[in-house]
């Protein structure tokens, strides 16, 4: 029997957003294999499509330390292993406005119900900007 060694990975999040909004996909993350650990750099896989394969390395102190890192030289901000975690991040996912909740909250707010001028106004606001968000 041999003895594998665990696959470790460094994490990063995939935000790219198309102009189409037809074709938006949420950000999701995205795994990158460690390939070798020095005591300066740790080396992970940027690409690896059969073709061709890219490497990149990050600065080990600062990402053990800190639990993450940004990498400058991933090639720009858009690059998904712009931004590296140690530790598989967590994605906070936009939630669906409730807009039956904000037209009760507006409602509540009106002058003739008890509530303030400025309070209705607010509120109509926040209901009137999620339903211009909400698609049809």
């Amino acid at each position: 029997m041999t003895d594998l060694a665990a696959v470790e990975y460094l994490y990063g999040i995939d935000a790219s957003v198309a102009d189409d909004s037809r074709f938006y996909e949420p950000p999701r993350v995205v795994r990158f294999r460690i390939t070798k650990k020095t005591p300066k750099r740790i080396y992970y896989l940027r690409r690896d499509d059969g073709l061709r394969t890219e490497t990149g390395y990050v600065d080990r102190q600062k990402i053990e330390a800190d639990g993450e890192i940004y990498n400058h030289g991933a090639g720009g901000w858009w690059a998904p292993d712009f931004h590296l975690h140690l530790t598989e991040p967590e994605l906070e996912q936009a939630q669906k406005p409730d807009l039956a909740a904000l037209k009760a909250e507006m409602a509540a707010a009106h002058p003739d119900r008890g509530g303030t001028e400025e309070a209705f106004i607010a509120a109509r606001q926040r209901y009137e900007r999620a339903r211009a968000a909400t698609p049809a």
